[in-house]
Protein backbone atom coordinates (compact mmCIF):
# COMPACT_ATOMS: atom_id res chain seq x y z
CA UNK A 1 0.00 0.00 0.00
CA UNK A 2 1.21 3.53 -0.70
CA UNK A 3 0.48 7.23 -0.42
CA UNK A 4 -0.37 8.27 -3.98
CA UNK A 5 -0.44 11.87 -5.19
CA UNK A 6 -2.93 12.16 -8.07
CA UNK A 7 -2.27 15.16 -10.35
CA UNK A 8 -5.32 15.58 -12.58
CA UNK A 9 -7.20 18.76 -13.50
CA UNK A 10 -10.53 17.15 -14.42
CA UNK A 11 -12.47 16.91 -11.10
CA UNK A 12 -14.58 13.96 -12.27
CA UNK A 13 -11.57 11.94 -13.46
CA UNK A 14 -9.68 12.90 -10.30
CA UNK A 15 -12.54 11.76 -8.09
CA UNK A 16 -12.74 8.43 -9.93
CA UNK A 17 -8.99 7.87 -9.52
CA UNK A 18 -9.12 8.73 -5.82
CA UNK A 19 -12.03 6.34 -5.34
CA UNK A 20 -10.32 3.48 -7.19
CA UNK A 21 -7.00 3.86 -5.37
CA UNK A 22 -8.70 4.20 -1.98
CA UNK A 23 -10.66 1.01 -2.57
CA UNK A 24 -7.35 -0.78 -3.15
CA UNK A 25 -6.17 0.42 0.27
CA UNK A 26 -3.90 3.29 -0.73
CA UNK A 27 -3.77 6.66 0.96
CA UNK A 28 -4.54 9.27 -1.67
CA UNK A 29 -3.99 13.00 -2.02
CA UNK A 30 -4.99 14.91 -5.14
CA UNK A 31 -4.32 18.26 -6.79
CA UNK A 32 -5.38 19.87 -10.05
CA UNK A 33 -2.26 21.74 -11.19
CA UNK A 34 1.45 21.11 -11.63
CA UNK A 35 2.42 23.87 -9.19
CA UNK A 36 0.16 22.44 -6.49
CA UNK A 37 1.79 19.05 -7.14
CA UNK A 38 5.24 20.53 -6.61
CA UNK A 39 4.18 22.20 -3.36
CA UNK A 40 2.61 18.96 -2.15
CA UNK A 41 5.65 16.87 -3.06
CA UNK A 42 8.02 19.25 -1.27
CA UNK A 43 5.92 19.65 1.87
CA UNK A 44 4.75 16.09 2.36
CA UNK A 45 6.42 13.65 -0.06
CA UNK A 46 4.16 10.90 -1.41
CA UNK A 47 5.36 7.39 -2.24
CA UNK A 48 4.35 7.73 -5.89
CA UNK A 49 2.85 10.32 -8.25
CA UNK A 50 0.22 9.73 -10.95
CA UNK A 51 0.80 12.66 -13.31
CA UNK A 52 -1.66 13.69 -16.01
CA UNK A 53 -0.08 15.42 -18.99
CA UNK A 54 -2.96 17.77 -19.81
CA UNK A 55 -2.58 20.21 -16.91
CA UNK A 56 -3.77 23.82 -17.17
CA UNK A 57 -0.65 25.59 -15.88
CA UNK A 58 2.35 23.66 -17.24
CA UNK A 59 3.01 21.10 -19.99
CA UNK A 60 3.27 17.59 -18.59
CA UNK A 61 6.89 17.14 -19.65
CA UNK A 62 7.90 20.36 -17.88
CA UNK A 63 5.95 19.36 -14.79
CA UNK A 64 7.80 16.03 -14.79
CA UNK A 65 11.20 17.74 -15.00
CA UNK A 66 10.35 20.13 -12.17
CA UNK A 67 9.03 17.31 -10.00
CA UNK A 68 12.20 15.34 -10.66
CA UNK A 69 14.17 18.43 -9.62
CA UNK A 70 12.65 18.58 -6.13
CA UNK A 71 11.94 14.93 -5.23
CA UNK A 72 13.20 11.47 -6.11
CA UNK A 73 9.71 10.00 -6.22
CA UNK A 74 8.38 7.40 -8.70
CA UNK A 75 6.13 8.95 -11.36
CA UNK A 76 3.52 7.23 -13.52
CA UNK A 77 2.39 9.28 -16.51
CA UNK A 78 -1.29 9.21 -17.47
CA UNK A 79 -1.88 10.25 -21.07
CA UNK A 80 -4.65 10.08 -23.63
CA UNK A 81 -2.14 10.04 -26.50
CA UNK A 82 -0.81 6.69 -27.68
CA UNK A 83 2.30 8.24 -29.20
CA UNK A 84 5.38 6.01 -29.00
CA UNK A 85 7.84 8.86 -29.57
CA UNK A 86 6.28 11.01 -26.82
CA UNK A 87 6.15 8.09 -24.39
CA UNK A 88 9.81 7.26 -25.02
CA UNK A 89 10.72 10.94 -24.50
CA UNK A 90 8.89 11.03 -21.17
CA UNK A 91 10.45 7.77 -19.98
CA UNK A 92 13.87 9.17 -20.88
CA UNK A 93 12.98 12.35 -18.99
CA UNK A 94 12.46 10.39 -15.78
CA UNK A 95 8.98 8.84 -15.83
CA UNK A 96 8.90 5.36 -14.32
CA UNK A 97 5.88 4.06 -16.24
CA UNK A 98 2.87 5.23 -18.20
CA UNK A 99 -0.80 4.44 -18.68
CA UNK A 100 -2.94 5.21 -21.72
CA UNK A 101 -6.39 6.60 -20.89
CA UNK A 102 -8.89 5.16 -20.28
CA UNK A 103 -7.56 2.51 -17.89
CA UNK A 104 -9.14 0.39 -15.16
CA UNK A 105 -8.57 0.68 -11.44
CA UNK A 106 -7.07 -2.81 -11.40
CA UNK A 107 -4.57 -1.87 -14.08
CA UNK A 108 -3.63 1.30 -12.22
CA UNK A 109 -3.16 -0.57 -8.94
CA UNK A 110 -0.98 -3.18 -10.66
CA UNK A 111 1.23 -0.47 -12.19
CA UNK A 112 1.55 1.31 -8.83
CA UNK A 113 2.58 -1.94 -7.15
CA UNK A 114 5.07 -2.78 -9.92
CA UNK A 115 6.71 0.66 -9.88
CA UNK A 116 7.02 0.61 -6.09
CA UNK A 117 8.58 -2.86 -6.18
CA UNK A 118 11.15 -1.69 -8.71
CA UNK A 119 11.86 1.39 -6.59
CA UNK A 120 12.10 -0.70 -3.43
CA UNK A 121 9.41 1.40 -1.74
CA UNK A 122 6.45 -0.92 -1.41
CA UNK A 123 5.21 -1.26 2.14
CA UNK A 124 3.12 -3.99 3.76
CA UNK A 125 0.67 -1.51 5.30
CA UNK A 126 -0.18 2.15 5.36
CA UNK A 127 -1.01 3.55 8.78
CA UNK A 128 -1.76 7.20 9.48
CA UNK A 129 -1.07 8.32 13.05
CA UNK A 130 -2.18 11.72 14.35
CA UNK A 131 -1.86 11.99 18.10
CA UNK A 132 -3.81 9.11 19.64
CA UNK A 133 -5.77 8.67 16.40
CA UNK A 134 -4.60 5.70 14.34
CA UNK A 135 -5.99 4.92 10.88
CA UNK A 136 -5.11 1.57 9.34
CA UNK A 137 -5.80 2.07 5.64
CA UNK A 138 -5.66 -1.55 4.41
CA UNK A 139 -7.86 -2.78 7.26
CA UNK A 140 -10.02 0.34 7.18
CA UNK A 141 -9.85 0.45 10.96
CA UNK A 142 -9.70 3.47 13.24
CA UNK A 143 -8.63 3.48 16.87
CA UNK A 144 -8.36 6.28 19.44
CA UNK A 145 -6.07 5.53 22.40
CA UNK A 146 -6.22 1.89 21.34
CA UNK A 147 -10.02 1.72 21.36
CA UNK A 148 -11.70 0.68 18.10
CA UNK A 149 -13.98 3.34 16.59
CA UNK A 150 -16.77 1.98 14.40
CA UNK A 151 -17.21 4.15 11.31
CA UNK A 152 -19.37 3.90 8.24
CA UNK A 153 -17.63 3.70 4.88
CA UNK A 154 -18.21 7.39 4.17
CA UNK A 155 -17.06 8.45 7.62
CA UNK A 156 -13.86 6.46 7.17
CA UNK A 157 -13.26 7.96 3.72
CA UNK A 158 -13.76 11.48 5.08
CA UNK A 159 -11.52 10.95 8.09
CA UNK A 160 -8.73 9.24 6.12
CA UNK A 161 -8.80 11.95 3.44
CA UNK A 162 -8.30 14.64 6.08
CA UNK A 163 -5.70 12.56 7.93
CA UNK A 164 -3.60 12.22 4.77
CA UNK A 165 -3.16 16.02 4.89
CA UNK A 166 -2.66 16.75 8.61
CA UNK A 167 -2.68 20.39 9.76
CA UNK A 168 -3.88 21.51 6.32
CA UNK A 169 -7.22 23.19 5.77
CA UNK A 170 -9.14 21.19 3.15
CA UNK A 171 -11.91 23.14 1.47
CA UNK A 172 -15.51 22.03 1.66
CA UNK A 173 -15.72 21.92 -2.14
CA UNK A 174 -12.71 19.60 -2.32
CA UNK A 175 -14.17 17.27 0.30
CA UNK A 176 -17.46 17.06 -1.59
CA UNK A 177 -15.57 16.34 -4.83
CA UNK A 178 -13.06 13.84 -3.46
CA UNK A 179 -15.09 12.01 -0.80
CA UNK A 180 -18.60 12.26 -2.24
CA UNK A 181 -17.39 12.43 -5.89
CA UNK A 182 -19.66 15.38 -6.61
CA UNK A 183 -18.54 18.63 -8.20
CA UNK A 184 -21.26 20.34 -6.21
CA UNK A 185 -23.34 19.25 -3.27
CA UNK A 186 -25.17 20.30 -0.13
CA UNK A 187 -22.92 21.57 2.65
CA UNK A 188 -25.37 19.97 5.07
CA UNK A 189 -24.17 16.53 3.93
CA UNK A 190 -20.63 17.34 5.03
CA UNK A 191 -21.78 18.95 8.27
CA UNK A 192 -23.84 15.91 9.23
CA UNK A 193 -20.94 13.50 8.64
CA UNK A 194 -18.56 15.77 10.55
CA UNK A 195 -21.00 15.80 13.44
CA UNK A 196 -21.16 12.00 13.47
CA UNK A 197 -17.37 11.75 13.28
CA UNK A 198 -16.88 14.19 16.14
CA UNK A 199 -19.27 12.23 18.35
CA UNK A 200 -17.44 8.98 17.62
CA UNK A 201 -14.05 10.59 18.25
CA UNK A 202 -15.26 11.97 21.59
CA UNK A 203 -15.39 15.65 20.73
CA UNK A 204 -17.84 18.40 19.76
CA UNK A 205 -17.80 21.34 17.37
CA UNK A 206 -17.55 23.65 20.39
CA UNK A 207 -14.67 21.66 21.92
CA UNK A 208 -12.80 20.05 18.99
CA UNK A 209 -9.85 17.75 19.53
CA UNK A 210 -9.01 16.53 16.02
CA UNK A 211 -11.55 18.07 13.62
CA UNK A 212 -11.38 21.85 13.39
CA UNK A 213 -13.80 23.81 11.22
CA UNK A 214 -12.38 26.94 9.60
CA UNK A 215 -15.48 29.01 9.02
CA UNK A 216 -16.16 29.77 5.37
CA UNK A 217 -13.20 27.70 4.19
CA UNK A 218 -13.12 24.05 5.22
CA UNK A 219 -11.87 21.53 7.77
CA UNK A 220 -8.47 20.82 9.33
CA UNK A 221 -7.45 17.62 11.11
CA UNK A 222 -4.73 18.15 13.71
CA UNK A 223 -3.42 16.32 16.74
CA UNK A 224 -4.78 17.64 20.06
CA UNK A 225 -2.51 20.21 21.67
Amino acid sequence: MAVVLVVEDDPFVRSALVRELTEFGHGVRSVGTALDALRDAVGNPPDIVLLDLGLPDLPGAQALRMLRGVRDVPVIIATAQDDDAEIVRLLNAGADDYLIKPFSGSQLNARVAAVLRRAGRSRPAEVLQIGDLRIDMPRREVTVRGELVHLTRREFDLLSYLAARPDEVVTRRELLAEVWHQAYGQDQTLDVHLSWLRRKLGETAQKPRYLHTVRGVGVRLSAPR
